[in-house]
């Protein structure tokens, strides 16, 4: 078994088809199908199920990747140990849910104090970023926090006021019965402390419409198609012109905290040292 047929294995696992992971890879697809199929006969299994759409890891594949994950990574890290430098370079994966305010600000004063390194952005929600930080697939994300996971640490980055927005001047909570809730997917912090604040109140709300992008949201309130409840940053654009509203929520829901996650047992490179020392200098500002 050679570490390419493990990068190879990922590789096909993570995309569910031999033609995408080849093209990643820079290989020929017949090799990459050869490669596998090494890899199921030397282990005696099969990992994959084929299908026509691709493939897709079955059972013994998923315990299989857990092993490769941890391989690959701890590969990385002592190419890592070796290489790293006191000037930051490399490439940091970083992922982020889409209303942190502070970020650009972060990104900024990062890039302009450590120009060599490659750093790559990735949105999403909470909950799958969490995933992916775990699963060594992101060296970090900027989440909604605190969270408990026996893996990863958090650092504090900032706490902002939560507010419901609507397209009129004025809303009572009454109105959640006939009104739409506009929300991200399952695993977004907002959309999470609406429904709690709701749950409490033993309130079921009329309808519940999901989006993917928080600016469909804002501009979907504007248009009076229904209300959200969000970060007070992310409509100020739009409450500042009069196109929504903001209305204050009970304290128990009223606040959001941003943290920063990594792995615990993951190798500190220079790079995301001075990257933790940036947010921090940045959360002393707020």
């Amino acid at each position: 078994m050679e570490l390419r047929d493990l990068q190879i294995f990922k590789s096909v696992a993570n995309h569910g088809s031999v033609s995408h992971a080849a093209k990643e890879l820079n290989y020929v697809q017949s090799n990459v199908t050869a490669r596998i199929k090494l890899l199921e006969k030397e282990l005696q299994t099969p990992l994959f199920y084929r299908h026509k759409k691709g493939m897709t890891l079955n059972p013994e594949g998923r315990k299989m990747l857990t092993y490769v994950n941890k391989i690959l990574q701890d590969v990385e890290e002592m190419k890592q140990v070796f290489l790293d430098s006191d000037t930051p370079t490399g490439t940091l994966k970083i992922g982020t849910v889409e209303t942190v305010s502070i970020l650009p600000t972060i990104l900024a004063s990062y890039y302009k104090g450590y120009p060599n390194v490659d750093l790559t952005l990735q949105a999403g929600l909470t909950e799958e970023l969490i995933k992916k930080v775990a699963d060594h697939q992101l060296d970090g994300a900027f989440i909604t926090g605190p969270i408990k996971h026996p893996l990863l640490e958090q650092y504090d980055v900032y706490t902002e006021n939560l507010v419901l927005i609507s397209q009129n001047k004025s809303f009572r909570i009454e109105e959640f019965m006939t009104t739409p809730l506009l929300v991200s997917n399952q695993g977004c912090g907002y959309r999470s402390k609406l429904e709690l604040w709701l749950k409490d109140e033993g309130l079921l709300p009329k309808r519940i419409m999901e989006f993917n992008i928080l600016e469909t949201i804002l501009n979907s309130v504007a248009i009076g198609l229904g209300v959200t409840l969000v970060p007070q940053s992310a409509a100020e654009h739009l409450s500042t012109t009069g196109k929504v509203h903001c209305h204050p929520i009970p304290k128990k829901y009223g606040t959001i905290s941003t943290v920063f996650i990594r792995r615990k047992d993951a190798y500190m490179t220079n790079s995301m040292e001075c990257f933790l020392k940036t947010i921090a200098e940045h959360q002393k500002k707020t």
